[in-house]
Protein backbone atom coordinates (compact mmCIF):
# COMPACT_ATOMS: atom_id res chain seq x y z
CA UNK A 1 0.00 0.00 0.00
CA UNK A 2 2.65 2.52 0.98
CA UNK A 3 4.48 1.81 -2.33
CA UNK A 4 1.80 2.68 -4.15
CA UNK A 5 0.60 5.41 -2.52
CA UNK A 6 3.93 7.93 -1.96
CA UNK A 7 4.67 7.77 -5.80
CA UNK A 8 1.25 8.89 -6.56
CA UNK A 9 1.30 11.21 -3.99
CA UNK A 10 5.09 12.19 -5.22
CA UNK A 11 2.99 12.75 -8.90
CA UNK A 12 1.00 14.87 -7.73
CA UNK A 13 2.75 17.29 -6.03
CA UNK A 14 5.29 17.68 -9.19
CA UNK A 15 1.22 17.84 -11.20
CA UNK A 16 0.64 20.82 -8.99
CA UNK A 17 3.87 22.40 -8.76
CA UNK A 18 4.04 22.03 -12.75
CA UNK A 19 0.69 23.75 -13.35
CA UNK A 20 1.49 26.54 -10.80
CA UNK A 21 4.83 27.43 -12.82
CA UNK A 22 2.60 27.11 -16.06
CA UNK A 23 -0.31 29.23 -14.58
CA UNK A 24 2.28 31.80 -13.12
CA UNK A 25 4.61 32.25 -16.44
CA UNK A 26 1.18 32.77 -18.97
CA UNK A 27 0.01 35.53 -16.37
CA UNK A 28 3.26 37.07 -16.10
CA UNK A 29 4.00 37.30 -19.73
CA UNK A 30 0.56 38.25 -20.48
CA UNK A 31 1.32 41.22 -18.00
CA UNK A 32 4.52 41.87 -19.92
CA UNK A 33 2.92 42.00 -23.23
CA UNK A 34 -0.20 44.34 -22.63
CA UNK A 35 2.43 46.37 -21.01
CA UNK A 36 4.73 46.76 -24.24
CA UNK A 37 2.06 45.79 -26.63
CA UNK A 38 1.22 49.48 -27.54
CA UNK A 39 4.13 51.12 -26.66
CA UNK A 40 6.87 52.25 -29.51
CA UNK A 41 9.78 51.74 -27.30
CA UNK A 42 8.98 48.47 -25.70
CA UNK A 43 10.85 47.27 -22.90
CA UNK A 44 13.04 50.30 -22.74
CA UNK A 45 10.82 52.53 -20.69
CA UNK A 46 11.53 49.91 -17.57
CA UNK A 47 15.37 51.76 -18.00
CA UNK A 48 14.13 54.99 -19.59
CA UNK A 49 12.67 56.06 -15.83
CA UNK A 50 15.75 54.92 -13.71
CA UNK A 51 17.76 56.75 -16.12
CA UNK A 52 16.05 59.82 -16.02
CA UNK A 53 16.43 59.45 -12.35
CA UNK A 54 19.34 58.64 -12.46
CA UNK A 55 20.73 62.03 -14.49
CA UNK A 56 18.90 64.09 -12.33
CA UNK A 57 20.62 62.83 -8.70
CA UNK A 58 23.71 62.49 -10.54
CA UNK A 59 23.22 66.34 -12.16
CA UNK A 60 22.28 67.40 -8.46
CA UNK A 61 24.81 65.96 -6.54
CA UNK A 62 28.02 66.74 -8.39
CA UNK A 63 27.25 69.74 -10.25
CA UNK A 64 24.62 71.34 -8.18
CA UNK A 65 25.51 70.93 -4.49
CA UNK A 66 29.11 68.77 -3.25
CA UNK A 67 29.01 65.43 -2.98
CA UNK A 68 31.13 63.04 -0.31
CA UNK A 69 28.35 60.58 -0.47
CA UNK A 70 28.57 57.33 -2.08
CA UNK A 71 31.80 55.91 -4.56
CA UNK A 72 33.13 56.70 -7.86
CA UNK A 73 32.24 56.69 -10.70
CA UNK A 74 28.84 57.83 -8.96
CA UNK A 75 26.40 57.62 -11.80
CA UNK A 76 27.29 53.30 -11.70
CA UNK A 77 26.42 54.09 -8.13
CA UNK A 78 23.23 55.56 -8.32
CA UNK A 79 22.29 52.90 -10.89
CA UNK A 80 23.07 50.07 -8.59
CA UNK A 81 20.41 51.82 -6.52
CA UNK A 82 17.96 52.93 -8.69
CA UNK A 83 17.52 49.59 -11.16
CA UNK A 84 16.71 47.43 -8.21
CA UNK A 85 14.51 50.00 -6.38
CA UNK A 86 11.74 50.48 -9.15
CA UNK A 87 11.72 46.77 -8.79
CA UNK A 88 10.39 47.16 -5.45
CA UNK A 89 8.01 50.38 -5.91
CA UNK A 90 6.55 48.86 -8.77
CA UNK A 91 6.05 45.82 -7.59
CA UNK A 92 4.62 46.73 -4.18
CA UNK A 93 2.43 49.95 -5.76
CA UNK A 94 1.18 47.21 -7.96
CA UNK A 95 0.37 44.77 -5.50
CA UNK A 96 -2.00 47.40 -4.24
CA UNK A 97 -4.47 46.55 -7.14
CA UNK A 98 -3.63 42.98 -7.41
CA UNK A 99 -7.16 41.60 -6.73
CA UNK A 100 -9.27 45.16 -7.37
CA UNK A 101 -7.95 45.22 -11.23
CA UNK A 102 -8.53 41.75 -12.03
CA UNK A 103 -11.34 40.96 -9.95
CA UNK A 104 -13.56 39.83 -13.19
CA UNK A 105 -10.22 37.48 -13.93
CA UNK A 106 -10.22 35.76 -10.64
CA UNK A 107 -13.79 34.91 -10.61
CA UNK A 108 -14.19 33.17 -13.86
CA UNK A 109 -10.64 31.02 -13.43
CA UNK A 110 -9.43 28.70 -11.03
CA UNK A 111 -5.81 29.64 -10.21
CA UNK A 112 -3.77 29.31 -6.39
CA UNK A 113 -4.79 32.74 -5.31
CA UNK A 114 -0.94 33.53 -4.82
CA UNK A 115 -0.05 33.77 -8.22
CA UNK A 116 -2.10 37.11 -8.36
CA UNK A 117 0.68 38.86 -6.53
CA UNK A 118 3.73 36.31 -7.43
CA UNK A 119 3.10 37.38 -11.21
CA UNK A 120 3.86 40.93 -9.94
CA UNK A 121 7.41 40.33 -8.41
CA UNK A 122 8.03 38.09 -11.37
CA UNK A 123 7.18 40.58 -13.93
CA UNK A 124 8.89 43.30 -12.29
CA UNK A 125 11.94 40.91 -11.89
CA UNK A 126 12.18 39.97 -15.43
CA UNK A 127 12.16 43.49 -15.94
CA UNK A 128 14.58 44.57 -13.35
CA UNK A 129 16.73 41.81 -15.19
CA UNK A 130 16.21 43.18 -18.49
CA UNK A 131 17.72 46.10 -17.28
CA UNK A 132 20.75 44.68 -16.31
CA UNK A 133 23.17 45.40 -19.60
CA UNK A 134 22.28 49.03 -19.19
CA UNK A 135 24.10 48.47 -15.88
CA UNK A 136 27.19 46.33 -17.52
CA UNK A 137 27.32 49.17 -20.15
CA UNK A 138 27.74 52.28 -18.12
CA UNK A 139 30.55 49.85 -16.34
CA UNK A 140 32.04 49.50 -19.29
CA UNK A 141 32.20 53.43 -20.18
CA UNK A 142 32.88 53.93 -16.73
CA UNK A 143 36.50 52.39 -17.59
CA UNK A 144 35.80 49.03 -16.01
CA UNK A 145 38.23 46.11 -16.16
CA UNK A 146 39.19 42.97 -15.01
CA UNK A 147 40.92 42.99 -11.58
CA UNK A 148 42.16 46.42 -11.36
CA UNK A 149 41.49 50.11 -12.35
CA UNK A 150 39.08 52.67 -10.06
CA UNK A 151 36.67 49.91 -10.17
CA UNK A 152 36.92 46.43 -10.44
CA UNK A 153 35.00 43.59 -11.12
CA UNK A 154 36.29 40.54 -8.30
CA UNK A 155 34.54 37.07 -6.76
CA UNK A 156 31.67 39.80 -5.48
CA UNK A 157 30.09 39.01 -8.64
CA UNK A 158 28.54 35.72 -7.23
CA UNK A 159 26.95 37.77 -4.70
CA UNK A 160 24.33 39.12 -7.87
CA UNK A 161 21.97 36.33 -7.88
CA UNK A 162 21.65 36.05 -4.31
CA UNK A 163 20.76 39.73 -4.29
CA UNK A 164 18.15 38.98 -6.91
CA UNK A 165 16.52 36.11 -4.85
CA UNK A 166 16.44 38.05 -1.56
CA UNK A 167 14.84 40.91 -3.36
CA UNK A 168 12.32 38.40 -4.72
CA UNK A 169 11.84 37.21 -1.47
CA UNK A 170 11.67 40.67 0.20
CA UNK A 171 8.61 41.83 -2.14
CA UNK A 172 6.74 38.64 -2.54
CA UNK A 173 6.15 38.78 1.38
CA UNK A 174 5.54 42.47 1.66
CA UNK A 175 2.90 41.86 -2.25
CA UNK A 176 1.45 38.74 0.61
CA UNK A 177 0.66 41.57 2.88
CA UNK A 178 -0.09 44.62 1.47
CA UNK A 179 -2.87 42.81 -1.66
CA UNK A 180 -5.17 41.04 0.21
CA UNK A 181 -5.19 44.37 2.97
CA UNK A 182 -6.32 46.71 0.09
CA UNK A 183 -9.26 45.09 -1.02
CA UNK A 184 -10.87 45.81 2.83
CA UNK A 185 -9.22 49.20 3.05
CA UNK A 186 -8.74 51.23 -0.20
CA UNK A 187 -7.32 54.51 1.47
CA UNK A 188 -4.31 51.23 1.96
CA UNK A 189 -3.42 52.07 -1.64
CA UNK A 190 -2.48 55.73 -1.43
CA UNK A 191 -0.63 55.09 2.33
CA UNK A 192 1.30 52.51 0.49
CA UNK A 193 2.53 55.70 -2.03
CA UNK A 194 3.54 58.15 0.66
CA UNK A 195 5.46 55.15 2.27
CA UNK A 196 7.26 54.24 -0.37
CA UNK A 197 8.22 57.94 -1.20
CA UNK A 198 9.31 58.07 2.22
CA UNK A 199 11.12 54.72 2.20
CA UNK A 200 13.14 56.20 -1.32
CA UNK A 201 15.12 58.72 1.04
CA UNK A 202 15.30 56.14 4.26
CA UNK A 203 16.81 53.41 1.49
CA UNK A 204 20.80 53.93 1.00
CA UNK A 205 20.17 54.50 -2.75
CA UNK A 206 21.87 58.21 -3.45
CA UNK A 207 23.81 57.57 -0.42
CA UNK A 208 25.65 54.46 1.28
CA UNK A 209 24.82 52.66 3.93
CA UNK A 210 28.64 53.71 5.60
CA UNK A 211 27.49 57.53 4.85
CA UNK A 212 25.18 57.53 7.67
CA UNK A 213 26.48 59.15 11.20
CA UNK A 214 27.59 55.85 13.20
CA UNK A 215 24.34 56.10 15.79
CA UNK A 216 22.29 55.85 12.46
CA UNK A 217 23.95 53.22 10.57
CA UNK A 218 22.37 49.93 12.50
CA UNK A 219 18.94 51.28 12.44
CA UNK A 220 19.32 51.77 8.83
CA UNK A 221 20.65 48.45 8.50
CA UNK A 222 17.42 47.03 9.51
CA UNK A 223 15.78 48.36 6.48
CA UNK A 224 15.85 44.71 4.43
CA UNK A 225 16.60 46.68 1.22
CA UNK A 226 20.14 48.23 2.59
CA UNK A 227 21.47 44.59 2.37
CA UNK A 228 20.25 43.78 -0.91
CA UNK A 229 21.81 46.74 -2.27
CA UNK A 230 25.17 46.04 -0.92
CA UNK A 231 25.23 43.02 -2.35
CA UNK A 232 24.42 44.18 -5.80
CA UNK A 233 26.76 47.33 -5.32
CA UNK A 234 29.58 44.53 -4.19
CA UNK A 235 29.97 43.63 -7.29
CA UNK A 236 31.85 46.95 -8.54
CA UNK A 237 32.61 48.45 -5.35
CA UNK A 238 33.68 45.60 -2.58
CA UNK A 239 34.20 48.20 0.20
CA UNK A 240 30.18 48.49 -0.15
CA UNK A 241 29.60 45.25 1.06
CA UNK A 242 28.17 45.01 4.60
CA UNK A 243 27.95 41.31 6.10
CA UNK A 244 25.91 42.59 8.91
CA UNK A 245 23.26 44.36 6.91
CA UNK A 246 23.20 41.63 4.71
CA UNK A 247 22.42 39.10 7.47
CA UNK A 248 20.12 41.64 8.85
CA UNK A 249 18.17 41.67 5.37
CA UNK A 250 18.09 38.10 5.35
CA UNK A 251 16.37 38.04 8.74
CA UNK A 252 13.82 40.59 8.05
CA UNK A 253 13.37 38.86 5.04
CA UNK A 254 12.51 35.71 6.22
CA UNK A 255 9.89 37.59 8.78
CA UNK A 256 8.26 39.68 6.25
CA UNK A 257 7.44 36.52 4.30
CA UNK A 258 6.35 34.45 7.38
CA UNK A 259 4.20 37.38 8.02
CA UNK A 260 3.22 37.29 4.51
CA UNK A 261 1.78 34.12 4.26
CA UNK A 262 -0.05 34.52 7.06
CA UNK A 263 -1.75 37.24 6.41
CA UNK A 264 -2.64 35.99 2.98
CA UNK A 265 -4.22 32.85 3.83
CA UNK A 266 -6.11 34.12 6.80
CA UNK A 267 -7.48 36.56 4.70
CA UNK A 268 -8.10 34.75 1.38
CA UNK A 269 -11.23 33.85 1.50
CA UNK A 270 -12.95 36.73 2.41
CA UNK A 271 -11.02 38.54 -0.34
CA UNK A 272 -12.27 36.03 -2.86
CA UNK A 273 -16.26 36.85 -1.83
CA UNK A 274 -15.04 40.44 -1.83
CA UNK A 275 -13.77 40.75 -5.06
Amino acid sequence: MTSVTAPTHARDSWSRARRYRHSLWLLTSRDLRVRYSTSFLGYLWSVLDPLAMSAIYFFVFTVVFRRDVGFEPYILFLLGGLLPWMWMSGAISDSTRAFIKEARLIRSTKVPPTIWVARLTLAKGIEFVASLPVLALFAIVAGITLGWDKVHVGWEIVLFPLGIVLQAALVLGIGLIVAPLTVFFRDLERAVKLVLRFAFYATPIVYDLGDLPANLQTLGAFNPLAGILSLYRATFFPEALDWTAVGISAGVTALLLVVGTLVFRRSIHAVLKEV
